[in-house]
């Protein structure tokens, strides 16, 4: 469906007057709003992904702090980069800044590129963070559409495309570059998500106090609680789980995850499946002889359930206590100090593990 003939100039006018008026008077005072420096803002967006702002305000703090300069970040080591990201989850966000990071410093100077098609390719680098980046940083008139934006414009003009389209959001991003205007392009495109953030919000949308209300489609045609439209996402999956604890003289047993998928890279205890027909017991004891680890005993301690976007893991903790420390032919285990654990980089699942273990659930 097309929209761009809705957006007369005289309706744009209108639109970015009464959005920035009310942008002014009541956006949040957030760290990142308070500087145009492309990295700072780059950092709080990729931060933002999938994150509530609340959430996020600390951690940026934190990595702000550690990492001052795009130069800073890029000559880190990874580990101490997770460290820093530790908690926020989605950690393949930390790893692709890291790696854009190197790719600015080696082959821009250091300097965030202003140009579309140049800060496009940077990993991690999609058109909603290279579009708030141009246009809140360098003020250029680019697009930065994300899901807060896409609720507005659905109601804004009553669009019945699915969001989850990516058609849909191409028509959207014709739409904002109809409405952005050339001099205040950065504060339009972060007033949209704020106004998607604060009021335009997905269940109860403060109507009555949105400065585009009167210009509202859904609005006026009683459709506000209808749109936007988007498909039912994805049936999470359930994996029964084990997790190991597996305890050598205060030493504990830990395994670096595969390269690719879920936690990939990552350190945490050695994480096993079973089915209805196979116990947790029987895939710790497999486990164990595979890696040549005689135990005396082992223990159920707890359970545990995490959900992941797509994934959850319905889990037992399985206690395990060596008798001898065996020599290991795996490259990704290793014996790690459990007074150690706390310097690692650990999933927020893990942590919960070593949690329950100290609490001897």
């Amino acid at each position: 469906m097309e929209v761009e003939w809705k957006v007369e100039k005289n309706l744009s006018d209108q639109i970015c007057k009464q959005l920035l008026g009310w942008y002014d008077q009541n956006h949040r005072d957030l760290p990142w709003r308070n500087t145009k420096d492309p990295y700072h803002i780059w950092v709080s967006e990729i931060m933002l992904q999938q994150t509530r702002v609340d959430t996020v305000i600390p951690y940026y703090e934190r990595f702000m702090e550690k990492f001052p300069t795009i130069q800073t970040l890029a000559h880190a080591d990874e580990e101490s980069v997770i460290k820093a990201w530790e908690g926020l989850g989605y950690y393949s966000r930390a790893r692709n800044l890291h790696g854009a990071a190197k790719e600015v410093t080696a082959k821009y100077d250091g300097q965030v590129p202003q140009h579309p098609d140049d800060i496009s390719t940077l990993r991690g680098v999609g058109p909603y963070t290279a579009g708030a980046i141009l246009s809140i940083a360098y003020n250029l008139k680019a697009p930065a559409v994300d899901g807060n934006v896409m609720r507005v414009f659905s109601r804004l003009f009553a669009l019945h495309d699915d969001i989850a389209r990516p058609a849909t959001r191409r028509l959207m991003e014709k739409v904002a570059m109809k409405l952005i205007p050339d001099d205040r392009p950065g504060d339009f495109n972060q007033a949209l998500m704020e106004l998607g953030a604060m009021i335009c919000t997905p269940k109860s949308p403060q109507c009555l106090a949105c400065p585009l209300h009167h210009q509202c489609e859904a609005f006026d045609q009683d459709l506000v609680l209808k749109l936007p439209v988007k498909q039912k996402a994805k049936k999470v999956k359930l994996v029964r789980t084990v997790f190991t604890w597996i305890e050598y003289k205060g030493q504990v047993l830990m395994e670096k995850r595969p390269t690719k998928g879920l936690l990939a890279g990552m350190w945490g205890f050695p994480t096993l499946t079973y089915s209805k027909t196979i116990t947790p017991q029987y895939v710790v004891n497999a486990f164990c002889e595979e890696q040549g680890i005689a135990f005396q005993h082992m223990k159920m301690c707890g359970t545990l359930n995490h959900i992941f976007t797509h994934r959850r893991w319905d889990g037992v903790i399985m206690q395990v206590y060596v008798n001898k420390l065996p020599v290991l032919n795996d490259p990704n285990l290793k014996w790690i100090d459990i007074d150690s654990i706390e310097d690692l980089a650990l999933p927020t699942v893990y942590k919960k593990v070593s949690q329950l273990v100290e609490l001897g659930v």
